[in-house]
């Protein structure tokens, strides 16, 4: 899971910083609202999504990336929030645009992500924390 994450978060992430992703109107429009250009906000995505792709081929730095990779697709669902004529064909949320699809394909993502943060193994002396919480608790003083 982590490796297929990874290679759709590089080659997402890569398209952004080469300027030449087929979404990249639509994030700066989504985007409007933050008061950076376009032009550093759309390749700043593509190289956090690089960075999210190097973190899951290697396994490293994963506990604070996948929070804020978690945040950055919730986000992708701005799009059917702040421009409903784009996502959705003559209004009717049952019937997704070329654009829609591609925003409601994330729940996937998202779902992989937190699949990839249920299986991180536990950090050391969580262990011992649990360990220590099962211990019998002596309801008598003496």
């Amino acid at each position: 899971m982590r490796g297929t994450l990874g290679l759709v978060f590089l080659w997402f992430g890569v398209l952004k910083v080469a300027n030449v992703s087929p979404v990249g109107a639509l994030v700066a429009d989504t985007l409007s609202f933050v008061p950076l250009p376009a032009s550093f906000v759309v390749p700043a995505l593509g190289v956090f999504e690089v960075a999210v792709a190097l973190a899951l081929f290697t396994g490293r730095w994963l506990r604070p990336f996948l929070p804020v990779l978690l945040l950055h697709l919730l986000g992708t669902f701005l799009v059917l929030v702040l421009h409903p004529g784009v996502a959705f064909k003559d209004g009717n949320p049952l019937m997704l645009t070329m654009e829609g699809e591609f925003v409601v394909k994330n729940v996937v993502l998202i779902a992989g992500t937190l699949v990839v943060a249920a299986t991180l193994p536990r950090r050391e002396g969580h262990e011992e924390q649990r360990e220590e919480s099962r211990l019998p608790v002596s309801t008598t003083s003496r």
